[in-house]
């Protein structure tokens, strides 16, 4: 595996072209909570035709790709929207695409792939994770593009950033959910390149927080885990080729409960109408939590692909099962 490095501002504006002819700019909306001292904006990312970010680095990765290196087509691990992401990419592209996702993935993330026309892999959680820290990888045909270090996915995340700052130029703090920390590393790629002002905080689960535990520790360390219904975001350690990069772009971590998610998902359905998993609303969870964030706060809602399921256990007022 390549070593990842921070995408530059050129290599995120070739990334914001290519992608462009094949998806909308997503909108930056208020969301108007009568605060006194901050404004929250919403980055709706669920307005993806994927409903998820995924499909910007998957585009990029694709389409950035020379034809001859496509000709087996592609394949991702991926929990569920990356691999949704690709599948759409290589449609588009007219190359076959496979999924490696473990069974307790989103049901509804499954299906995506599949109505698109990708194979899906069912692997175990352990093989999952050696095949994105490169400990291990498939044996098959496939171009297997990483969904965390690959350079194209980092870029392709940094077309985000650039949309926020040019809708909202003078943003104070930017939340974004951090599962492998390819979109906590490219969205703060390029705000830090445009305006370094602008603090990016890395929001996870507080089941699983190995982003604030590695900060304070000043380095990776494997930390307990509590199941969740939160899937995307969190895990018992970090992916370690990434982390030098993430680390010195992030301004610090907000670890929330599965409570304070769910009630950020009933809040952005009661106020917004807006559609969220669970990683999706960790952001605008980790801003009610932190009072002392001041501004124009700006929280990327990252995906709305939630079975219906757990999504109507969270309109009821509970917590879903993990």
């Amino acid at each position: 595996m390549t070593t990842p490095r921070r995408p530059t501002l050129d290599e995120i504006t070739e990334a914001r072209i290519r992608i462009a002819p094949h998806l909308a700019r997503t909108p930056l909306v208020k969301l108007d909570l009568g605060l006194p001292d901050r404004t929250i904006f919403l980055k709706l990312e669920t307005l993806s035709p994927i409903g998820a970010f995924k499909l910007r680095p998957a585009l990029n990765a694709v389409l950035s790709r020379d034809r001859s290196a496509l000709g087996n087509g592609v394949a991702v691990t991926s929990s569920g929207n990356m691999a949704y992401g690709m599948a759409w990419a290589a449609r588009r592209a007219g190359v076959p695409m496979v999924a490696y996702m473990y069974r307790g993935a989103p049901q509804t993330k499954i299906d995506g792939v599949r109505d698109l026309g990708g194979e899906v892999r069912f692997i175990s959680a352990q093989t999952w994770w050696d095949y994105i820290v490169a400990a291990d990888r498939p044996d098959a045909p496939e171009l297997l593009i990483n969904p965390v270090t690959d350079q194209a996915v980092l870029a392709g995340n940094g077309s985000i950033g650039m949309e926020i700052v040019e809708d909202l130029p003078d943003v104070d703090t930017v939340l974004t959910p951090y599962g492998g920390g390819s979109m906590t590393t490219g969205v703060a790629s390029a705000l830090k390149a445009v305006s370094p002002r602008v603090r990016v905080f890395a929001v996870e689960d507080d089941s699983a927080a190995p982003v604030g535990a590695a900060l304070a520790a000043g380095k990776i360390v494997t930390v307990e885990t509590r199941p969740s219904f939160i899937k995307s975001i969190g895990g018992p350690s970090l992916v370690p080729q990434l982390w030098s990069v993430a680390r010195a772009l992030i301004d610090g971590a907000i670890a929330v409960s599965p409570a304070e998610v769910t009630e950020a998902m009933r809040l952005l359905f009661r106020k917004a109408k807006v559609v969220a998993e669970g990683a999706g609303a960790a952001s605008l969870a980790a801003a009610m939590a932190r009072p002392d964030l001041t501004g124009n706060i700006v929280c990327v809602i990252s995906g709305g692909n939630i079975d219906a399921e757990a999504y109507s256990v969270v309109l009821g007022g509970g917590v879903p099962a993990a």
